[in-house]
């Protein structure tokens, strides 16, 4: 069995900042704390560097990618088309505090952030996110297409519904006024832009990916 390669976590913001190394003790630094903000790195010195920087300069970015598909299968998906925007959301737990953010495919210019909200689930960050995107195209007029790689949250826009089975609380009350906001805007609007799957096990993980873990 491979060895799995070692990690470090650089807490910019938690309950106490700093380098640690394994998830657990990262975990407990960034649980229940309002915008938290980390990323993993693959050495010592990198989460060092990064620690001494801007935590905005480091999150969705990740070493190169190289997919593990046959060259036939690469040519037949393709490659993405930048005249698009990607969307992504990032959940620490499943529920646990949720943020989504939507970028420029291409240079992955920060377009949008919401969160981090204390209590949602990646599936509703998901959702949200493609909405969120939708109607900021709408509103510049854009012909620009939305890349996801949730195809319950497309599957979720496509019904005009938010299928989530979390259920509603004081703690999450944030997140269902957006939710509320979103099935409303789907069911009032019509819109044009074209949704894609975002092909991760070609082209690595989206642009808009948080890139935390």
């Amino acid at each position: 069995m491979a060895r799995k390669k070692k990690k470090y976590y650089t807490v910019w913001k938690g309950h106490h900042s700093g380098i640690f190394e394994s998830w657990d003790d990262c975990k407990a630094q960034i649980k229940d704390f309002q915008g938290a903000q980390y990323k993993s790195f693959s050495t010592f010195e990198a989460a060092k560097k990064a620690l001494q920087g801007n935590y905005k300069d480091y999150i969705g970015k990740n070493k190169k990618f190289k997919s593990d598909l046959s060259e036939v299968q690469l040519k037949k998906i393709g490659q993405p088309n930048y005249k698009s925007i990607s969307v992504d959301a990032a959940s620490s737990g499943n529920p646990g505090k949720m943020e989504y953010r939507g970028v420029d495919t291409k240079t992955k210019k920060q377009l949008f952030i919401q969160g981090p909200f204390e209590e949602g689930t990646n599936n509703i960050g998901e959702f949200l996110a493609i909405v969120h995107g939708l109607a900021l195209l709408k509103k510049k007029k854009s012909n620009l297409f939305i890349y996801t790689d949730s195809r319950t949250a497309m599957s979720w826009v496509k019904k005009k519904t938010c299928n989530t089975k979390l259920e509603r609380n004081e703690k999450n009350k944030a997140v269902f006024d957006l939710i509320d906001r979103a099935v409303a805007w789907l069911k009032e609007n019509t819109f044009t832009t074209t949704i894609v799957k975002w092909e991760t096990k070609a082209w690595g993980e989206i642009p808009a990916d948080f890139g935390r873990k």
